[in-house]
């Protein structure tokens, strides 16, 4: 029987109507999709990266490094901000949308009609049956929720890496931070090195003896691998190499941090065969592409757009702004998706502002406008509700003097529109029914 022909549009409609499946942990169904594909995955060189924050940026990084030593690198990450086709990149170039219609297509004939997957395992398969096409050097995986029963874990990766931990997504990991720890642990393979920035005691006895009973090599950033900030810049001191002076091309001091977890990672893929050199390196730290994290989109007034979405990652937001850019008012536009920690992540931001926009992206999971400023006025803080984001951003220009700072965001949702109407030629979104 001939296969149906799909255009983009079908295909990316068809798999947002997998959402309805919800979020379901498991391998199987990612494994069964795999298997009927001829087990793409099998061929690929990956690094596996999970956290609560910072894995996008760690693998941007990666990205960046790799590809300016030469190497073909794949990249696979989530959410996407303005085009579905954000989520898969080989040498920083997005899927075509032809290709995605093509493999959605290809993807829904294999699929089992008493077993439907989620969204997520349909959209990991989609990556790595790509990426064996495109027969990248190397692919960079970011694990999309947790790590154990994420859609991911299918890989055996080179390297694998645990970022941080903080109290995320509990309905589904877990209520304390072991239970969440233990989820991220899952990734951890026999043989396989893991590099972690974690800090907590809890956490790094865990990480520790699942490494131990897996004989896998055990690295930590603070430890193992060390960085010292200076100025505008840091040094780096790893296994083997020293680089010093380097320049980061992403706001803010944890940057530091995700990049000594980078460098750790390079180091240890060079064991591995791989040659980089410090040019590598500097140039690729300079110029990653991670749009939407502390990004600066307009000068005149000061915009920035950065997509912290839970307390920890909005603490890091507020101290980077307090070091990185001086303002006379802080004007802020906050979205929040309605499944998390509102009250935490707001008491972090909003006393450092002087006005507060409450607004609302057009994504089913957003809390109100209203909400957020019912939960604003717990803190006895100033401000208004203005929907959609497009007129939020028009009243906050209005708002903002010479020495102002404009800040959006709460939640990735928020920033991606904010970009869409920010620069819509350069940030242009799907054009579906």
């Amino acid at each position: 029987m001939k296969k149906k022909r799909m255009s983009y549009a079908e295909a990316v409609e068809y798999l947002y109507s997998l959402q309805k499946y919800g979020i379901k942990f498991g391998l199987s169904k990612t494994s069964n999709l795999l298997k009927a594909l001829g087990n793409p995955h099998r061929e690929l060189k990956t690094i596996h990266i999970a956290g609560t924050n910072g894995k996008g940026s760690v693998a941007a990084m990666l990205e960046s490094i790799l590809m300016r030593s030469g190497l073909k690198v794949a990249l696979y990450t989530s959410p996407h901000l303005v085009r579905f086709t954000e989520r898969f990149r080989v040498n920083g170039g997005e899927i075509e949308p032809a290709q995605v219609a093509t493999l959605v297509a290809e993807i829904r004939e294999v699929i089992h009609p008493a077993q439907p997957p989620t969204f997520f395992e349909v959209t990991t398969a989609m990556a790595l049956t790509w990426f064996a096409r495109e027969r990248p050097d190397i692919c960079i995986m970011e694990v999309g929720m947790g790590g154990r029963l994420d859609a991911t874990n299918v890989i055996r990766p080179m390297v694998t890496v645990i970022t941080n931990i903080s109290l995320e997504h509990q309905v589904f990991l877990g209520p304390r931070l072991i239970d969440i720890a233990r989820e991220k642990a899952g990734i951890i393979k026999r043989g396989v090195d893991l590099v972690t920035a974690a800090t907590q005691h809890q956490v790094l006895g865990l990480f520790k003896a699942t490494c131990e009973a897996k004989k896998a090599s055990f690295w930590r950033v603070g430890k193992d691998i060390r960085y010292r900030k200076h100025g505008s810049g840091f040094n780096y001191y790893g296994f083997r190499r020293i680089e010093r002076d380097l320049q980061l091309g992403l706001f803010g001091r944890h940057q530091f941090r995700n990049a000594a977890v980078a460098l750790a990672v390079i180091e240890l893929l060079e064991k591995k065969g791989f040659s980089l050199s410090s040019d590598h390196i500097r140039e690729g730290l300079r110029r990653p592409d991670w749009p939407g994290r502390m990004q600066v989109v307009s000068r005149e007034p000061l915009i920035i757009l950065d997509g912290a979405h839970n307390p920890d990652a909005m603490r890091t937001l507020a101290d980077s702004m307090r070091e990185a850019f001086p303002w006379r008012h802080l004007i802020l536009v906050l979205g929040i998706m309605g499944d998390k920690d509102i009250r935490k992540i707001m008491r972090e931001i909003v006393p450092l502002a002087g006005h507060v926009i409450f607004t609302r992206p057009e994504y089913y999971r957003a809390a109100t406008a209203e909400t957020l400023m019912q939960e604003a006025e717990r803190l006895r803080k100033r401000g208004e509700i203005v929907t959609p984001i497009a007129e939020a951003l028009k009243k906050a220009r209005r708002m903002a003097g010479n020495k102002d700072v404009i800040l959006v965001t709460g939640s990735l949702f928020t920033v991606g529109e904010a970009m869409a109407c920010l620069n819509p030629e350069r940030y242009r979104p799907d054009n579906l029914r």
